[in-house]
């Protein structure tokens, strides 16, 4: 079985510059973020899946208005929170199987995967398609986010 990159060593191999250093133990990105508008969107084209924000073991869900998957337009944009957080939006977040195993009172559900690859495969980078949910972003300036804070598309 071929190892899975993380970290510096994904991009690495997809011959691109990492945004983050060589030594950090993330799984691509510090942070992850997805619109609350994909999960209402999932829940419509897959009724009979349960899909809930926790399966994807997301940083931050933001509430957004608008349809579908809004958050594959923010890619290269920042976004802002509260008064002094802006985050860099980097890339879609791919997701894998662990988003259809059972955690906590969600049940196993293989549905969840098979619905992204059906309505939202993105290129993440070399070419390659892959079933997406939420984005990955690098913090641009840091401080304290509350619940309901403000978040701006900069």
């Amino acid at each position: 079985m071929e190892e899975q990159k993380l970290g510096s060593a994904f991009f690495a191999e997809m011959g691109m510059d990492s945004p983050v250093p060589q030594e950090a133990f993330f799984d691509l990105f510090p942070l992850s973020l997805i619109a609350s508008s994909t999960i209402d969107r999932l829940n419509e084209v897959a009724p009979e899946t349960q899909f809930d924000a926790r399966r994807f073991r997301m940083n931050m869900t933001i509430a957004t208005e608008g349809d579908g998957f809004v958050e594959n337009r923010w890619i290269g944009r920042q976004l802002t929170v509260g008064d002094a957080v802006a985050l860099q939006i980097a890339m879609p977040d791919p997701r894998c199987v662990i988003t259809t195993l059972a955690q906590g009172d969600l049940p196993k559900d293989s549905g969840v995967l098979k619905a992204l690859a059906q309505h939202n495969r993105l290129d993440v980078g070399g070419g390659a398609l892959f079933p997406c949910a939420g984005v990955y972003a690098v913090a641009a300036a840091t401080g304290t986010v509350r619940v309901g804070d403000p978040v701006r598309l900069v």
